[in-house]
């Protein structure tokens, strides 16, 4: 009852920039953490950036400085700007919801690639 649609990956060079959207949509009343990951073959999915209800955000080491979450709640979206991209930065990056109780919402996954 709850979908997530993701938007904006694609290919971009070095130093270069995107900005990935997710919207919300279906029964959902209230405001709920909101998380973008990443995932790279072989690899576990790995957090990148949280933002709580609240608005509070967190950030995996490796993007503080360049990457910025943020939500539009009239809008049920999250977006992750991402500034600066290095080709570490390849991988594909899914939105979470999560709702009580323990109740998690995902995206479908949408393809960074960073390259030359």
């Amino acid at each position: 009852q709850v979908h997530l649609v993701e938007s904006g990956g694609g290919l971009v060079q070095p130093g270069g920039s995107l900005r990935l959207s997710c919207a919300a949509s279906g029964s959902i009343n209230g405001l709920y953490p909101m998380a973008w990951y990443r995932q790279t073959p072989g690899n576990q999915r790995e957090v990148v950036a949280e933002i709580g209800s609240r608005g509070k955000t967190n950030y995996v080491d490796s993007v503080k400085g360049r990457f910025t979450i943020s939500r539009d709640n009239a809008k049920n979206t999250v977006y992750l700007q991402m500034n600066s991209l290095k080709p570490e930065d390849t991988a594909v990056y899914f939105c979470r919801l999560t709702i009580p109780l323990n109740q998690y919402y995902w995206g479908q996954g949408t393809q960074v690639t960073v390259s030359s």
